[in-house]
């Protein structure tokens, strides 16, 4: 159903920290002429947890409004509250998303006998197909690949973004999971790799500012040119490091403004906006990375 390169789509914000719509609509325009895979919106790079449930959804509708079709929406429907999340994926169900990205639940720290009661839950309130994301360092809750395949048994549960930063679990996942489960990468340096071990591609932060760059990585890599993909890899590699010199996603933020992608690169508070001290760090990424020029 999915694979290559997927983006984590950021929401742009006014200066006054409201929802930018027409910065959206030339992101989605952006990605659909890039070769983007599809869009994920209003996961945790869409700073979900800072936008009321009205907000959230309004921007999930803007992007399959503005996509028409074109390009597949993924909508972020996770919560650390299980009542709140059947909400969101019953709601974006009836809007026509091609599938849920559904985060762990953070700060409650469930067990795995927890998770899997969590997503049980959701899927047995509604058919709408489900990513389960797996982003422990961020949530301080890890989704096991044996816990993983108990939840692959659910019909709604068609894959998982894997954020853990280790490798092995993509032997781990199609091990516990079998063959048909999607894998993807949570973790942009990691991505290349994932894939060779048998991952089917990335839900990507590098894809908001290099989407051409990411889309024929996976291209190149899904038709086995792996002399090519490398090649591309380890020149977006500075870039994929310096997008995470402060809290995701301000970095990648900033980046999408200076390649005028949006009109600003203002986060919603807590988070605040890049640094002037990583601004050249980020600068000098995209400089290597031949999407801007220097001077």
């Amino acid at each position: 159903m999915f694979s290559g390169s997927i983006v984590a789509l950021i929401t742009p914000m006014t200066a006054t920290g409201d929802v930018d719509n027409d910065s959206l609509k030339r992101l989605v325009e952006y990605h659909i002429a890039s070769g983007t895979s599809a869009i994920a919106a209003m996961g945790t790079t869409g700073e979900s947890p800072t936008l009321s449930t009205e907000e959230h959804l309004e921007v999930v509708r803007l992007v399959l409004e503005y996509a028409n079709g074109r390009i597949p929406v993924i909508g972020g429907c996770g919560s650390n509250n299980t009542r709140q999340a059947i909400r969101l994926s019953q709601t974006m169900q009836t809007m026509g998303v091609a599938a849920g990205l559904s985060v762990t639940p953070y700060y409650n720290k469930p067990s795995q006998a927890g998770l899997v009661a969590h997503y049980s839950a959701i899927t047995q309130a509604c058919d709408l197909p489900q990513i389960l994301y797996n982003v422990p360092g961020r949530t301080g809750c890890d989704l096991l690949p044996e816990t993983a395949g108990q939840l692959a048994e659910l019909v709604p549960v068609i894959g998982i973004k894997e954020a853990s930063g280790c490798l092995n679990r993509v032997r781990e996942l199609k091990r516990c999971c079998g063959d048909d489960f999607l894998l993807f990468s949570g973790d942009d340096h990691l991505a290349l790799d994932f894939v060779r071990l048998g991952g089917h591609g990335v839900i990507s932060v590098t894809a908001n500012v290099a989407a051409a760059e990411m889309a024929t990585l996976f291209r190149a890599a899904s038709s086995g040119d792996w002399s090519l993909a490398s090649r591309m890899h380890e020149g977006l590699m500075p870039l994929h490091q310096q997008l995470f010199c402060d809290t995701n996603p301000i970095p990648v933020k900033w980046a999408c403004a200076e390649r005028g992608l949006i009109n600003t690169s203002m986060p919603r508070l807590p988070l605040l906006p890049l640094a002037t001290a990583e601004q050249e760090q980020v600068r000098e990424a995209l400089i290597k990375a031949e999407l801007i020029g220097r001077g």
